[in-house]
């Protein structure tokens, strides 16, 4: 049975929530394998709806065990308060499983996020605020602190101790703020430590043996392609790799166990935060997105970003991902536009690209060139199979799926979990 990855194949918030909670009625484990509580996925379950911003969406199927696997970096106050809410709710959160080798978000590394970001002024990156990246910085500077490290009093001392004694300098005489002591911290790391014991273990192994009995896991990627870190629109981009090889060193998996990449994307496009987007719409028609399609951060509340659907974004996500499969999201939200532009290359200074340019300066100057294909106006919240879609609907799709590079095998139609499509089976 496989192993699959399920990536964002835009900028993120494209629906990979949804896409995860459908199949897990077919999966085993669900793992989140990057990032932290600095994106979130809406899951809707009948008159239901649940904001995830830390836990991987297969908390919510019955049976399937959720991971938070090494390369993730977690918050552990926002871990219990996303516990709590749920039990709240009636969900059996028991089976969840936490990696020893995650890193932990202190709460020096939220202070250092946010006044670094104030001191940067226009250059800003437009983070979350919550951390993520001075904890990223940590793991690499080899002053971090691990799952493991809550349990050993002293070694936490001692790893706090080392991974303050720079950041007080920073905070003091260059931010002006006042010094955190070692003792502050090490209280408010140890406040957890014993309700969260039961749930650390080396999830590495959990998941080979899984894979080794036949077990179907599923890797649920955060943020997304056009935010990771080596691959994204760099320096605007999240600190942890949101593309598929992410899985393998984010999981502790082998590469050769992964049999499909399942990429998500919006009928559309958007973006939340800074950095440039080609398509980005500044008219009616980019509010028309916005306020139809609920175009809202879950973890920040922002407003995002809105563009048409950008082609050749999705087509280098398709070859950076070795995405197998696409799952197109919002299809609904077109519905009512009498012709519909999609971004099939860019122009930069004269000279046309049909691949992504990797400079930063060219992508930041592009200018998206654009095919117009028909719009409908029926309602297409009650479609089941393709034949149900309007045929300009149809079409659309399928102009999207020959632009892309790679087949779309579920379209969604409406918010609600039965609200999709399935063309072609996810998980062969």
């Amino acid at each position: 049975m496989p192993a699959v990855v399920l990536i964002g194949a835009q900028w993120g918030d494209e629906g990979k929530g949804k896409a995860t909670d459908l199949l897990g009625s077919r999966v085993d484990y669900v793992v989140k394998f990057n990032g932290g509580n600095n994106a979130g996925h809406t899951v809707v379950i009948g008159d239901e709806k649940y904001a995830l911003h830390l836990l991987p969406s297969g908390i919510l199927s019955p049976g399937v065990v959720p991971v938070i696997a090494n390369g993730v970096v977690v918050d552990i106050d926002v871990l219990f308060e996303e516990l709590d809410a749920l039990v709240a709710r009636g969900v059996d959160v028991s089976r969840l499983l936490v990696s020893g080798s995650a890193h932990v978000i202190a709460g020096y590394h939220r202070t250092v996020d946010k006044v670094t970001e104030r001191f940067l002024g226009k250059r800003r990156i437009g983070t979350t605020g919550r951390g993520i990246g001075p904890a990223y910085a940590d793991k690499i500077n080899r002053v971090g602190i691990r799952m493991w490290d809550l349990f050993d009093e002293k070694i936490l001392a001692e790893k706090v101790e080392g991974a303050l004694d720079q950041k007080n300098h920073l905070l003091v005489k260059v931010y002006n703020r006042r010094a955190i002591t070692v003792d502050e911290t090490v209280e408010e790391l140890l406040t957890h430590a014993e309700r969260l014991k039961p749930m650390v273990t080396d999830t590495s192994l959990v998941l080979n043996r899984a894979l080794d009995d036949d077990k179907v896991v599923l890797f649920e990627g955060g943020q997304a392609t056009m935010l990771d870190v080596d691959h994204g629109t760099y320096p605007f981009v999240t600190s942890s790799n949101a593309t598929a090889g992410g899985a393998v060193t984010g999981a502790g998996i082998g590469p050769t166990r992964v049999s499909g990449v399942i990429g998500v994307v919006k009928a559309y496009t958007t973006r939340v935060g800074e950095g440039p987007f080609p398509t980005e719409l500044f008219d009616q028609w980019g509010e028309y997105l916005q306020k139809t399609g609920g175009e809202f951060g879950v973890t920040t509340g922002r407003a995002r970003r809105c563009g048409w659907y950008d082609s050749v974004i999705t087509r280098y996500a398709t070859r950076i991902n070795g995405i197998t499969d696409l799952v197109l999201t919002k299809l609904d939200v077109l519905t009512g536009i009498e012709k519909i532009p999609v971004c099939v290359a860019y122009e930069v200074d004269g000279v046309r690209y049909d691949e992504m340019p990797t400079d930063q300066t060219a992508f930041h100057h592009a200018k998206p060139v654009y095919e117009e294909l028909d719009g409908w106006w029926e309602d297409i919240s009650g479609a089941r199979t393709l034949d149900d879609l309007p045929v300009n609907a149809q079409r659309y799709v399928k102009a999207l799926e020959e632009m892309s590079g790679t087949r779309i095998s579920t379209i969604g139609v409406g918010p609600q979990r039965d609200a999709t499509i399935q063309v072609h089976d996810l998980i062969g």
